[in-house]
């Protein structure tokens, strides 16, 4: 039995990466109605409107998630909304989960905890987290500095650990799934692949811009400060990069991004699938392609197991 499947519910062990003000009840229920794990933001900070989101996808009957990023909630307003409301699976990110599990457990609550090196992923596992998302530098967003691929970081962790594992970072298509699971993983999480779909609420420009990338059109800003972040390559962000340091106020504008499709008044966030990504599609026809693809590569590389040759 697939762990992942059996803690979220979801038909397929494929997740949607918890884009602040992005992840919500559009994108998140039209990736959980295709059979993967919605998951709603609250990143934003926006309490109110992210308390809003979650009682509406929970309306829906749709299983999906909720992320808990640690270090950016105000208080625990957003902690207890969630154990009161019924939700059954939750990612936290960007500190330690230990004060966070025993709640979410009590409320039984799921919890994994999404971690960008081996000792966080050890520190997890000893305060009880339930499974990881191992996040590799490929992916967009917030990312630690000191690099390491899901390629490496996968491999270390699974042999450090049993609990199930998630892969996040540099996966957008059935290939990169199939390659997770090779290394351990049982679930993936794709960010950038689901910015870039049909029912993203991003501005056209920002998905225009996704899809016209090359692999190497992100850039890693920032990386002697925080925060650390993946980009879209822009006149700004070679900016920011030259200079080595980044300005507080430089997201200031990723409103400005996501929906008024200004591509350089922020820097705009993504990984570098963007290399992958040719097309703007549905999330219904992106797991679907994802699950087919995935299912025709372990075929035949269980025929090779089979046959005991390399083909």
């Amino acid at each position: 039995m697939n762990r992942v499947l059996n803690h979220t519910g979801a038909k397929y062990p494929i997740l949607q990466a918890p884009m602040g003000w992005i992840a919500r009840t559009a994108l998140a229920s039209a990736v959980s109605r295709a059979g993967g794990l919605g998951i709603i933001e609250t990143s934003s900070g926006e309490t109110a409107n992210c308390q809003a989101e979650i009682t509406q996808m929970s309306a829906l009957g749709l299983p999906f998630g909720v992320n808990l990023p640690i270090r950016f909630l105000k208080d625990d307003a957003m902690l207890r909304f969630v154990c009161a409301s019924g939700v059954k699976f939750v990612t936290t990110s960007a500190g330690s989960p230990a004060k966070f599990i025993a709640p979410l457990k009590d409320a039984g609550i799921v919890v994994y905890h999404a971690v960008p090196t081996v000792d966080a992923a050890l520190k997890c596992v000893d305060a009880g987290i339930d499974g990881l998302v191992v996040e590799g530098a490929e992916g967009g967003g917030f990312k630690n500095p000191e690099e390491v691929s899901t390629l490496v970081l996968l491999q270390a962790i699974r042999a450090r650990t049993d609990v199930p594992l998630i892969a996040a970072g540099g996966i957008c298509d059935g290939r990169g799934m199939a390659a997770a699971f090779a290394l351990g993983a049982e679930g993936v999480q794709m960010g950038t692949r689901f910015v870039s779909c049909l029912e993203s609420p991003v501005h056209a420009n920002y998905k225009n811009a996704i899809v016209q990338a090359k692999e190497t059109g992100t850039l890693m800003l920032n990386k002697k400060a925080t925060p650390c972040i993946r980009s879209l390559k822009s006149d700004r962000t070679q900016a920011l990069y030259e200079a080595g340091v980044m300005p507080l106020d430089a997201l200031s504008g990723i409103l400005q991004v996501y929906f008024g499709g200004d591509m350089e008044a922020a820097p705009a966030l993504a990984g570098q699938t963007v290399g992958l990504i040719d097309a703007v599609k549905s999330a219904q026809q992106i797991i679907d392609e994802t699950v087919a693809e995935f299912f025709a590569i372990t075929d035949r590389l269980g025929a090779l197991a089979q046959h005991r040759h390399f083909g």
